[in-house]
């Protein structure tokens, strides 16, 4: 018993993975392995959980990430933060207002357990997906540099949450090129 309470205490701290392999990840990639998971906590509040996804051939350069919210929110307002991070980052205000107004096109409103996911397939862009659904693609390797940027590049703004979901790996190639 002392052992299974420990057990409970540990999972209740520990971000738990919320889908082995999602279908429409597992679609798009083919094989895949969970590189890490994470949990984005601001002021106290779980704002999400976060999965990396990476291609299973050591030569990939497919990766996604997928969000499961715990709070809801506006799909203008995910757009909005998505263009303030990427400016962070060093996007140009023009460019990220632009990524941002077609992000604030095509994402949903979240509530509590729904998912958004994004899918990096070189030379076809960045997939999203609600719920397992294709919803849109956006075309570029900068735009998905930028996107994926915000939680793997070195200078996100949420850096334990960058290291939860690279694990003991590297960044993909796109955000870090060598490791």
């Amino acid at each position: 018993p002392r052992t299974l309470l420990i057990g409970l205490a540990l999972n209740i701290t520990t971000p738990m993975s919320f889908a082995k392999e999602p279908p429409h990840i597992k679609t798009m990639m083919g094989q895949t392995q969970l590189q890490g998971l994470g949990r984005l906590n601001f002021w106290g509040f779980h704002v999400y959980d976060a999965n990396l996804y990476r291609g299973a051939t050591k030569d990939s350069q497919e990766f996604a990430l997928e969000l499961k919210y715990q709070r809801s929110f506006s799909g203008e307002a995910i757009a909005n933060r998505t263009a303030e991070e990427m400016k962070n980052l060093g996007t140009s205000d023009a460019q990220a207002a632009s990524w941002g107004k077609e992000l604030a096109a095509i994402l949903p409103n979240v509530e509590p357990g729904q998912t958004i996911a994004a899918v990096y397939i070189p030379r076809q862009g960045t997939s999203f997906f609600y719920e397992g659904k294709k919803i849109s693609q956006i075309q570029g390797a900068d735009f998905a540099k930028a996107f994926f940027g915000i939680w793997l590049d070195s200078k996100t703004t949420a850096p334990k949450l960058r290291t939860e979901l690279l694990g003991q790996g590297c960044p993909p190639p796109l955000i870090s090129g060598a490791c």
